[in-house]
């Protein structure tokens, strides 16, 4: 997992009041939990853009007045209509604990499919999965060098390392499409 800091101040009072408080002096209010006790506190919005807007999952370092925790973040929220983020969740990494986190796919390879005229259809961009934090890769290698026209890639033919993907086996990651022109030249075959 690639790594980033963030630095956060702790949380006096808890409540929507404040929180909306927190928000109007361009910070988000967060929340560490997974170890031994949740900490509330609240960090700089910009420290939190290369963390959101980037399919990859990071390990963050939190810096709390001066005590540091490695976390992922876990959840989000976002405002309907302005789309600014209003709150963060982190779950602490524990030694020898597993974590879910969300795993970008990466496609591998070139799929006979493409070369006779098909679509390569990414089905799905993140695949969710549990291991320990060392354990867990930046992305999940999806080889798509056997796919021919109509043919997809599901979840059950992913080599898994030391992790565990938690979506259905039968899930498609990848398949390749039959564009309709083609379609129509087969038929007529």
């Amino acid at each position: 997992m690639k790594k980033i800091e963030i630095v956060g101040y702790k949380r006096a009072n808890l409540g929507p009041t404040q929180a909306q408080a927190i928000r109007n002096e361009g910070n988000i209010p967060c929340v560490l939990y997974g170890g031994s006790e949740q900490i509330h506190f609240y960090a700089p919005a910009i420290l939190f853009r290369p963390l959101l807007f980037t399919p990859d999952v990071y390990e963050v370092t939190l810096n709390i007045e001066g005590d540091e925790y490695q976390a992922v973040l876990q959840e989000t929220q976002f405002h309907p209509v302005a789309d600014n983020l209003l709150h963060a969740d982190f779950l602490q990494i524990v030694e020898n604990k597993p974590i879910k986190v969300s795993v970008p796919v990466r496609l591998v390879g070139n799929a006979p499919g493409v070369q006779k005229g098909g679509k390569l259809v990414t089905r799905v961009r993140k695949l969710r999965v549990r291991g320990l934090a060392q354990d867990i890769p930046d992305y999940i290698d999806v080889n798509v060098s056997d796919l021919d026209l109509g043919k997809s890639v599901r979840v059950g033919q992913i080599q898994a390392g030391n992790f565990v993907i938690l979506e259905s086996a039968s899930n498609p990651v990848a398949s390749i499409e039959i564009p309709r022109a083609l379609r129509g030249q087969m038929a007529g075959k």
